[in-house]
């Protein structure tokens, strides 16, 4: 039987990010959902100070739907349509970027319900939280300080994360383009940059919601590290795939490697669709 991909998106995306790749996926004959995760998608607040002429005093003080969202909402949500895409096969779980905290607190409380589980250049925690893992030195080479130029507002004000995407200042756009699609056209990049949405939510998780053995441990595991990715830079990559794979020896990461940065293989998504159709023709010959 057929699994059924399950598509988890990153920090500030949706479900409108996966789009190539679903098309790519389809076309291959494999079935997928993408999930908006709760505030995400159709969910989300769009400030009428975020549109043109921007209104940046009142970008920063605007509430959002978001507020008060946190990792346990968005597992909730994530389990109840892994219960649904369950009654019609087997799963593979995917995950992006941040989305891989909730796709890891999702396999903790139902390891039933997932039959392989995919990070993209995600964050599986293992040893510390994902905030900590900022000030290790895997992360050293990201350049938080020129990102932080779009934030808008106070986080402990607002709620929540809130970032300026459709800024004109040509140092943020760079800082954004060089962490997130350097391998990019600017064309491709400012069309991408315009599906991100203006907040997020500020629950990262704690020390519960870190990779368990006895549950996320039993579920098949693989890590795609994307080797040119300056937003999870590689070298944090592989020392959560060492992490993953010293908390459950007997269940090591199934490692695969795609060249490109944090975005493009979802802009140009064949590379990681034949990876995908891969682990699903393995499963489907097993069982």
């Amino acid at each position: 039987m057929q699994p059924t991909f399950v598509l988890v998106h990153g920090a500030f995306a949706n479900s409108f990010s996966f789009a190539p790749l679903q098309a790519e996926l389809g076309l291959l004959g494999h079935r997928s959902v993408a999930v908006d995760l709760p505030g995400h998608g159709f969910g989300a607040t769009y400030p009428r100070a975020y549109q043109a002429p921007q209104d940046l005093e009142g970008l920063a003080t605007a509430p959002g739907s978001i507020k008060g969202v946190t990792l346990a909402d968005n597992a909730a949500h994530l389990i109840g349509i892994l219960e649904r895409a369950k009654q019609n096969g087997p799963v593979i779980l995917v995950s992006h970027s941040r989305g891989g905290i909730t796709a890891t607190a999702a396999a903790n409380a139902r390891p039933d319900l997932i039959d392989r589980i995919v990070y993209v250049s995600a964050w599986c925690p293992v040893d510390l939280d994902v905030s900590a893992y900022y000030a290790e030195p895997e992360m050293a080479t990201v350049d938080a300080a020129s990102l932080a130029k779009a934030m808008a507002g106070s986080p402990a004000e607002l709620g929540l994360l809130r970032v300026n995407f459709r800024t004109a200042d040509p140092d943020a756009l760079a800082a954004f383009k060089s962490a997130f699609l350097a391998d990019g056209t600017d064309e491709e990049f400012l069309a991408f940059l315009n599906t991100f949405q203006p907040d997020e939510n500020l629950d990262a998780g704690s020390s519960a919601d870190r990779a368990q053995a006895a549950t996320w441990g039993r579920i098949p595991k693989t890590f795609v590290r994307l080797a040119d990715d300056a937003s999870l830079p590689l070298a944090i990559q592989d020392r959560l795939i060492r992490e993953g794979n010293a908390l459950t020896p007997e269940n090591p990461y199934d490692v695969r490697t795609i060249e490109g940065s944090h975005l493009k293989w979802l802009i140009a998504p064949a590379p990681a669709a034949r990876v995908l159709g891969e682990l699903a023709d393995l499963m489907t010959r097993s069982v």
